[in-house]
């Protein structure tokens, strides 16, 4: 997992990038839909990018597709797995009520999750989740970015006297 580790502002950077190039496919109020990215505009990008379905009534989420570097992540293949196939139950809890939001909202959300569910207690996530909709308004898909951040990495800015 070490090779997919990136300080924090290489992770924000990236998630600029990401959401910036997301955002130069809407068309005014409309969402990007899926058929509006060409990955050959964010290649650099696509080891960790995912696509997840979203499946209706009941809501849920399946991952379309993971970028190779998402392996190292999660330990294995996630492509075409469910949540629950994934995570233990809290964790699939906690992205379930993440992308929710995303569907509901039809806006774009960024947060951190501890690998800690993954024995990992000193690395976290820093995710960014995209809505995309087909057309143009129901969240059909969500893009999806993930950055693994070291603990001793993030720092508060607080020095010792």
């Amino acid at each position: 997992m070490a090779a997919q580790i990136g300080a924090p502002a290489a992770a924000a950077r990236a998630h600029e990038e990401l959401f910036a190039y997301w955002a130069s496919r809407r068309q005014g109020a409309r969402l990007p839909g899926r058929r509006d990215l060409d990955p050959g505009d964010i290649k650099r990008l696509l080891p960790t990018l995912s696509l997840i379905d979203v499946v209706r009534e009941p809501l849920d989420f399946r991952i379309r597709l993971a970028g190779t570097g998402l392996y190292d992540v999660y330990g294995r293949e996630i492509t075409g797995r469910g949540l629950s196939d994934v995570y233990n139950s809290a964790a699939a809890d906690y992205w379930r009520l993440e992308l929710a939001k995303v569907v509901a909202d039809g806006r774009p959300a960024v947060g951190m999750h501890s690998l800690a569910w993954r024995g990992a207690s000193h690395l976290s996530i820093l995710w960014l989740r995209l809505p995309l909709a087909a057309d143009g308004g129901r969240v059909d898909m969500i893009l999806g970015y993930d950055a693994v951040i070291g603990m001793s990495q993030v720092t508060s800015g607080v020095r010792a006297a």
